[in-house]
């Protein structure tokens, strides 16, 4: 026997506080018309003075547990994808794990900006898979609108907040089954760390920074090397694009998407889309994605879904996972 990680429970959490265009418009030389021409983006979720990536998170955990039918003290181990930390240290895995009133298990943070939930759900997926865990909570989360130049209209219409999480179970299966979580593949590039980046932090000047970002190339390499990490995770289960049913993409930018789509040949109905409402929450754009299409039904099981996301790096990977 082997086993294989399913996603038994999905949750999210937004802030309550919207933001419009319009309401940028107000403070920014551009237009509503711009913005949703060039992103697809009509409005953002912005957290509140003292609300926090881990309350976001803590949320979103709650939601997915409940939805798991598992409560906390059944978690072995909590990965936080984030890119905006409540602390520098400790983790703020331990301070939700805490929040939790989980007693056992272990808690850490990942790194990757957009590709963070990505890259934690191979994580949680591999330790299932040594049989190091049994039932793993996977989040992402971000406050990105408190690392944002609201000077800089090119990067400030982008980026919102939000968290969202799903919880990995452990499960037997024959082998060659073909169940759950079939691969992750993920991929990184630092020489091109300039492309997406923020310039701060405590091992540099000390200062927490802002983003910046040069958008052309961003897009350029985007649509490249997403459509090339998407081939790649089909080809390394023997499927072709006609066998994907829902793609789950990090929402970034409508023109990515549609780009990342036609590329695949997908339809857009295939296609799940928050950016409109959400905008860019980094590490949570898939699950609060990938949570909004279970809980409306769409994705169903049996199905096969698709989760891909490039971020600061530059990082980029994916998940292919029969539901």
């Amino acid at each position: 026997m082997a086993y294989c990680s399913r996603i038994v429970g999905t949750g999210s959490h937004l802030p309550d506080q919207i933001m419009t265009n319009a309401q940028l418009v107000e403070k920014l030389d551009t237009t509503d018309e711009w913005i949703v021409e060039r992103t697809g983006i009509r409005e953002r979720r912005i957290a509140r003075e003292g609300e926090s990536t881990s309350a976001l998170a803590f949320q979103a955990a709650e939601n997915a547990l409940e939805a798991a039918e598992l409560t906390a003290q059944d978690i072995d181990l909590v990965i936080v994808a984030t890119t905006t930390p409540d602390n520098t240290f400790p983790s703020t895995a331990t301070k939700v794990q805490a929040m939790l009133g989980m007693d056992n298990g272990a808690a850490f943070d990942v790194q990757a900006v957009c590709s963070g939930f990505i890259y934690a759900l191979s994580i949680g997926d591999n330790f299932i898979r040594a049989g190091q865990a049994k039932n793993v909570l996977v989040i992402g989360a971000e406050v990105m609108t408190r690392i944002l130049d609201w000077t800089d209209r090119a990067t400030c219409v982008l980026f919102g907040d939000g968290a969202g999480a799903v919880v990995l179970q452990a499960q037997e299966i024959e082998e060659g089954d073909k169940l759950g979580i079939l691969s992750t593949h993920l991929h990184s590039d630092g020489k091109l760390r300039d492309l997406l980046y923020v310039d701060g932090g405590p091992g540099t000047n000390g200062n927490v920074g802002h983003l910046r970002m040069l958008g052309r190339e961003v897009f350029r390499h985007a649509v490249t090397n997403l459509a090339a990490v998407v081939g790649e995770a089909l080809d390394a289960n023997g499927y072709d694009q006609a066998d994907i049913d829902w793609l789950v993409p990090h929402q970034a930018n409508k023109r990515i998407l549609d780009g990342t789509a036609r590329k695949l040949g997908l339809s857009a109905e295939q296609v799940v889309v928050t950016v409109d409402r959400h905008a860019n929450t980094s590490a949570a754009s898939v699950p609060l994605a990938l949570d909004e299409a279970v809980r409306d039904g769409r994705i169903q099981p049996g199905q096969l879904v698709l989760m891909e996301a490039m971020g600061g790096g530059l990082t980029w990977g994916a998940a292919l996972v029969r539901w």
